[in-house]
């Protein structure tokens, strides 16, 4: 993941599986061991150049969720737990009723961008389908996942741990950059 720039971890898991010639999936490490020992491997190997990296990518996303701030911007994943390699989309959650705003607005702004979907899973082991947006914004490629303005309250599962997603508000990102936290 950290070399390759994979940021699927059913499919990393699968790569290095085939590489080590293992088939049997239980003898892989957890999605959660994965994520620790990749923000190990870039504190070691990285260093600042990585937490260069991750400012400006933390500083970009404050700008996006400037421009999206009438949806309720959450940054989510990799550039907000520290994890993002070089290749990391920005991954912001916008909320919108209806969801189409968000398409409306990027026309409206001339932003282009391709639309597509992704699946999340949520508790009670229910998933539900979301429209995505992508688009460049200067270098760094901006990932927009919608969700009714509801779901503000319930956060889909992280792929890492299971858990509720962790989501930041801009404030908390401005936080993050000007600490300079990685």
């Amino acid at each position: 993941m950290a070399e390759q720039g994979l940021d699927d971890f059913r499919l990393a898991k699968q790569k290095a599986a085939a590489r080590l010639g293992k088939a049997d999936s239980r003898l892989l490490p957890s999605n959660a061991e994965i994520q620790e020992a990749l923000l190990d491997y870039q504190r070691l190997f990285l260093g600042d150049a990585h937490a260069q990296h991750l400012r400006t990518l933390r500083r970009a996303a404050l700008q996006a969720m400037r421009v999206f701030e009438s949806f309720a911007p959450r940054l989510v994943g990799p550039v907000l737990d520290g994890s993002a390699g070089c290749d990391t989309a920005i991954s912001l959650h916008l909320f919108a009723d209806p969801v189409e705003e968000v398409a409306l607005f990027l026309m409206e702004q001339r932003i282009p961008n391709e639309n597509g979907s992704a699946t999340l899973r949520y508790p009670g082991d229910t998933t539900q389908i979301h429209p995505v947006h992508r688009f460049h914004a200067g270098n760094e490629r901006v990932e927009l996942t919608v969700f009714p303005r509801q779901a503000l309250r319930q956060a889909p599962l992280s792929p890492v741990n299971g858990r509720p997603m962790e989501r930041a508000k801009p404030h908390a990102v401005a936080e993050l950059v000007d600490s300079g936290a990685d």
